[in-house]
């Protein structure tokens, strides 16, 4: 892969040595990844989809919540671009003998690192260790806060179904006050030109969020009503400290997705999204899941296309 790819067509030059969220990042620099992406999704379509434009770059997972397709995606990502790559569980490393985030990331750094990608639960805490170490840091999930290379395949997918962002109307549907993925997915769509509506329940849905720029609806078939593409956001049980609807029954009436509701509500060439894992028969019934409007795998295809723009454009900044 040629580094001057990693200039935009209009000459923008990317300048940013850290990921730590889409909220900072500017229409230009979400643009030059989005494009930067696709030229990875073409390496991945060849007979053998490797690059060598990270090798002799050593990237390391630092995982310190549960996941499978973000972890592996990177790992993935950094594999075929051939950096050298090692992920560290935290149930397997000092954290349980009580080493701090700090201590672990630069004792990780001393082994001649070049970019560390992190999940924590603490919103912050990639932004955080990119102020207390020289490598590059990529926000990999950081607790309610940011999730900014999900929304990037998000966004990716979208356009590579529609082939275009500005102008669509996309719908998140589900709890969006505790999820990271609603919060990046609504600053990459705004800012490319997106209307985005949000919906859930009340008690789900966070004060104020009108502030950025989005419709609020509680009313699914309204949510669904014109809609380009739909994401449907999982329950955050793990992050709510109390029960925020009824029961898993009521909510799967009220606001889970199925393939009879998108038929008789929905536009024929309606997108379904979901970042993962699927709660099936809640959020989402079976028919819509692996159904005709399921970009899902797709989205997983994409992720790691869209990890190696992220991890290619970073390497080249010190």
């Amino acid at each position: 892969m040629n580094r001057q790819k990693k200039k935009s067509t209009n000459g923008f030059r990317w300048e940013r040595k850290h990921l730590l969220g889409i909220a900072e990042l500017s229409t230009e620099e979400l643009a030059l990844l989005l494009d930067q992406a696709e030229n990875f999704r073409e390496v991945m379509d060849r007979p053998i989809p490797k690059v060598p434009a990270l090798r002799g770059k050593t990237i390391v997972n630092l995982f310190c919540e549960p996941s499978t397709r973000t972890r592996t995606s990177f790992e993935l990502a950094a594999k075929r671009l051939s950096a050298d790559t090692l992920s560290i569980a935290t149930s397997s490393s000092s954290f349980i003998k009580g080493e701090s985030l700090k201590d672990t990331a630069r004792n990780i750094e001393a082994m001649q690192i070049d970019m560390l990608i992190i999940r924590h639960s603490t919103p912050g805490a990639p932004k955080f260790l990119s102020e207390c170490i020289k490598a590059s840091v990529v926000n990999a999930g950081d607790g309610s806060h940011e999730h900014p290379t999900q929304a990037l395949l998000d966004v990716f997918t979208i356009r590579r179904k529609l082939k275009k962002i500005v102008g669509l109307n996309v719908s998140i549907v589900g709890d969006i006050a505790h999820s990271r993925v609603a919060k990046s997915n609504i600053f990459a769509l705004k800012k490319l030109g997106a209307e985005v509506t949000v919906c859930g329940p009340k008690t789900m849905m966070p004060s104020g969020i009108e502030s950025l720029g989005v419709k609020v609806t509680y009313d699914l078939k309204e949510a669904l009503k014109g809609a380009d593409a739909v994401n449907v956001l999982r329950i955050q049980a793990e992050r709510q400290n109390q029960t925020f609807f009824p029961g898993i029954r009521e909510y799967a009436r009220m606001f889970g997705i199925t393939k009879e509701k998108l038929n008789k509500y929905a536009k024929k060439e309606i997108l379904l999204l979901h970042p993962g894992p699927i709660n099936r028969g809640v959020e989402l019934s079976q028919d819509a899941a692996d159904g005709e409007f399921s970009v899902i795998l797709d989205q997983v295809t994409n992720g790691v296309a869209v990890r190696m723009a992220v991890l290619f454009l970073l390497s080249g900044i010190k």
